[in-house]
């Protein structure tokens, strides 16, 4: 995470995605998306995971609670430079976390701000009526109902497989690395 492995692998994962970005063609309807996680995705909790071994101590829910509440996430340089490109050529950003609203909902949206992810469409946090499912059963449903409402997904990008996984996933998905921990 820490010596220049982590940000070549998130290079490569980048241009790609740019690639495939640079190919599509949009309906100009207001209805081509992406779907894009939120930690260590958009935003890095790395300086958390520092001071637990980056992923070496065992998950410890109050301590990651209150380091979200500081809202001192700071931005993936290259996610950003994607998700500007994006908005750039028309895509609606849907950003699709599992972090619980009624807790971090205003903390997310500073930080997200602050971090320079300004113009997204909509911050979908997990709500009571999804808690206690799996991320990929509610990231599933979610996914279900923006393409409900008409969303053509072209784009899912994630650094757990659980972001990606199961059903309208969208045409291509993007994995991110992250060693520091696995989201079943």
């Amino acid at each position: 995470m820490i010596h220049g492995q982590y940000e070549q692998d998130l290079e490569l994962i980048m241009e790609q995605a740019l690639r495939y970005m640079n190919g599509i063609v949009l309906d100009g309807d207001g209805m081509d998306a992406w779907v894009i996680d939120v930690d260590d995705t958009c935003i890095s909790n790395v300086f958390y995971y520092k001071s637990k071994r980056y992923g070496c101590d065992p998950y410890d829910p109050p301590a990651f609670r209150a380091w979200a509440l500081k809202g001192w996430c700071t931005a993936i340089p290259s996610v950003l430079d994607l998700f500007n490109k994006l908005i750039d050529q028309g895509f609606k950003i849907i950003l699709l976390t599992g972090r619980d609203e009624e807790i971090f909902h205003q903390v997310t949206i500073e930080n997200l701000h602050n971090q320079g992810f300004i113009g997204y469409e909509r911050l979908i946090m997990r709500n009571a009526s999804y808690k206690g499912q799996s991320a990929v059963k509610y990231k599933s449903s979610i996914r279900k109902q923006l393409e409900d409402e008409g969303y053509r997904i072209w784009g899912n990008l994630g650094d757990q497989w659980s972001d990606l996984q199961g059903s309208s996933s969208g045409n291509r998905t993007f994995k991110l690395p992250n060693p520091m921990y696995f989201v079943p």
